[in-house]
């Protein structure tokens, strides 16, 4: 098991032994800034770890627009619910950049679940947090105003990328007014209008790709 893939998972599951047959198992696969990990539709993929770069998780309708309903950075998984179930996807993976991601495939998967305990429970565990992360995201397209379904948007991005404070308290967010919108379900006018309303009042602060989210 190569030093990038054993960091991460000791990470999301910490206190785990791994056994020694599970490093001739696990692999690594490098794709390009476009490439599509998972189609819509598709059956049989693996469970995977992004190890460096970042994804979007988006839905396709019929009339071929695109609603991006996540955005999986570093350090994240994704696909549990495909591998455990077999289950067609519901939904499509895209690399937004170059990423490097750990596949966990069915017999790596059936390997942890069987020999290493706790696996299970931590696995449930994070995809939980994740899952309420989401409905969050559907009730506030649904229900709520745009400042309300901004503020989730950056929360959820807060929770994906874990990113440490400064030494002022300043939390730093990768992503582009752009993504935000997709990921608000708002236009990216709407999030400029509203970015603008936040920096005015001290919340945040705009730099070139990240944005910053001010301490009280």
């Amino acid at each position: 098991m190569d030093d990038d893939a054993r960091r991460f998972l000791d990470s999301h599951f910490p206190g785990l032994r791994w056994p020694a047959a599970l490093a001739p198992l696990l692999r690594s696969r490098r794709v390009a800034r476009g490439a599509v990990i998972v189609p819509q539709g598709a059956s049989g993929h693996p469970l995977y770890g992004v190890l460096s770069g970042a994804l979007e998780i988006r839905l396709l309708a019929a009339d071929g627009g695109v609603s991006v309903i996540e955005h999986v950075g570093a350090g994240q998984l994704f696909g549990l619910t495909s591998l455990a179930t077999g289950a067609p996807s519901s939904y499509e993976a895209v690399a937004a950049a170059a990423t490097r991601l750990l596949c966990i495939d069915a017999a790596v998967y059936a390997l942890l679940m069987d020999t290493v305990p706790g696996f299970g429970r931590a696995l449930l565990r994070e995809f939980a947090r994740r899952h309420d992360g989401t409905v969050q995201q559907l009730a506030a397209a649904r229900l709520q105003g745009g400042m309300e379904r901004l503020t989730l948007a950056l929360a959820q991005l807060r929770r994906e990328q874990a990113p440490a404070p400064d030494g002022h308290g300043a939390v730093p967010l990768r992503t582009t007014q752009q993504a935000l919108a997709e990921l608000a379900g708002l236009s990216r006018q709407r999030v400029n209008t509203l970015l603008s309303q936040l920096e005015s009042q001290g919340r945040v602060q705009r730099r070139y790709g990240t944005l910053w989210l001010l301490p009280d």
